[in-house]
């Protein structure tokens, strides 16, 4: 599972013209990727690490900031460009089992304290925030469960 943080001083959700959901103060914006192998344990785990990691101003979480979350789902995120000119959406998980994940991730963030706002899973979405910084962090629960070396 792959998270794209974005810290965001506002940000908004249309669908067909109509706003949907959206940050009024600042917070982080989650473009969240789900691949097929994915568990709920890794959306746990992803969850937790959003809520807690200290990337807001002043080195605050969101629980810390007491700030919201914006959660929007990308499988763009499983995005392959190693071979020819299109990219491959094949490590993405279909809708069918990224919509659970995705749900489970914003329940779970959401149950650690955090204030949490979501995109519409599977529609044509226009995303709209102020990247404040620009701050931008890539966080891949591949990573978070690989051991420490040195």
């Amino acid at each position: 599972m792959r998270a794209l943080l974005q810290r965001a001083t506002s940000a908004s959700v249309a669908v067909d013209g109509q706003v949907v959901s959206r940050l009024d103060r600042a917070g982080l914006v989650v473009l969240l990727g789900v691949c097929g192998e994915d568990t709920a344990e890794e959306a746990d785990l992803l969850a937790r690490k959003v809520a807690q990691l200290r990337v807001l101003e002043d080195e605050r979480s969101l629980l810390d900031a007491d700030a919201p979350a914006l959660v929007v789902s990308q499988f763009t995120l499983y995005g392959e460009v190693r071979r020819g000119r299109r990219p491959s959406w094949s490590r993405a998980a279909r809708g069918e089992r990224a919509e659970p994940l995705y749900e489970r991730f914003a329940d779970r963030l959401a149950a650690e304290g955090v204030e949490v706002h979501r995109g519409a899973f599977g529609a044509h979405m226009e995303v709209a925030l102020v990247n404040s910084g620009p701050f931008t962090v890539w966080v891949d629960t591949d990573d978070l469960a690989a051991p420490r070396r040195g």
